[in-house]
């Protein structure tokens, strides 16, 4: 497994608005088609939201996780890895539904409350198809994406209970004193799988020195962990670029950046994997299958799930 690398596809996220992309998916369909297609160009793993398909505001509806974990699973053996992020201002048990009611093998986690920070946006674009687009970017303005200790003690019980991996998302370094603690408390089992999450306002800037600063704080703190790096907007490919030559695995995907290249719009997240999947070959890396990727992240298997 040394030279094989874990591509994750985040395919709709809760951060970009339809107005940004015509490309966005914005339907369950529209989800699992592009999820398939990141398979198909070399992603092991799909990461999940799921959006009011009238709208495309972010969505905590159940109902759509199921039409679109469903339509995946009955195309493709890929590992899904449901939100717990949600879209920004969801409660708590809004966010972990999706690990209580599908038990999926992999589950995101934010490990730390930070100033997440979309209102910057709103300065470059005026034309909105609709109006919860600037509500929602604007509010970001006075919003602090919360996840206390409590919060974490409680989903580390329910991410444990129902035997999901979580995928500990790492905005900056206080995240990994975090994770530390509660593996010190006994909430959090080793080996932990970090997502170095790089350059949102509020956490810390997309540099290959803080990536490194992050792994070699990890390593110090942790001792035994599996880590990959994604990177907003333009800082994407060159990150994940970073990750691959420090041995770490890489996420792509329209959730994180709109663009193939500069000046030129992604028309699915197939094309990101297939970009940086290029990238790992001429490194001398391979994509992981998902059967290897779950043998790399130790996860319980996809006969395991309830969906």
């Amino acid at each position: 497994m040394k030279n094989k690398v874990i591509v994750t596809a985040a395919i709709t996220g809760g951060i970009h608005t339809p107005s940004m992309s015509p490309y966005l998916p914005i339907t369950p369909q529209q989800i699992a088609d592009e999820a398939v297609r990141a398979y198909e160009a070399g992603a092991a793993v799909a990461h999940i939201h799921v959006r009011n398909p009238e709208n495309g505001a972010p969505s905590a509806d159940m109902e759509l996780f199921r039409e679109v974990v469903t339509s995946v699973k009955k195309r493709c053996n890929m590992i899904l890895c449901l939100t717990t992020g949600g879209g920004l201002g969801q409660t708590a048990e809004q966010r972990v539904a999706t690990v209580r009611t599908f038990k999926p093998e992999l589950g995101s986690f934010n490990f730390g409350s930070i100033n997440f920070a979309l209102f910057q946006v709103l300065a470059g674009k005026k034309d909105f198809q609709h109006e919860w687009e600037p509500a929602y970017l604007g509010m970001t303005e006075d919003f602090i994406f919360p996840n206390t200790f409590k919060t974490m003690r409680e989903f580390c019980g329910i991410f444990n209970e129902n035997e999901t991996k979580p995928e500990l998302e790492i905005y900056d370094l206080g995240m990994i004193n975090n994770v530390a603690f509660m593996i010190e408390r006994g909430y959090l089992k080793k080996p932990v799988y970090l997502q170095f999450v790089l350059g949102i306002l509020g956490g810390a800037p997309a540099t290959v020195d803080n990536l490194m600063h992050l792994v070699r704080t990890a390593k110090e703190q942790i001792g035994d962990f599996s880590w990959s790096v994604c990177a907003a907007g333009r800082s994407q490919m060159a990150m994940c670029t970073a990750a691959l030559l420090m041995g770490g695995g890489v996420r792509v995907g329209l959730e994180d950046n709109l663009y193939i290249e500069k000046g030129v719009m992604a028309k699915s997240s197939a094309e990101q994997v297939s970009k940086i999947v290029r990238i790992a070959k001429e490194l001398g890396q391979e994509p992981a299958t998902p059967d290897e990727a779950r043998a790399i992240l130790k996860l319980k298997g996809i006969d395991k799930v309830n969906y």
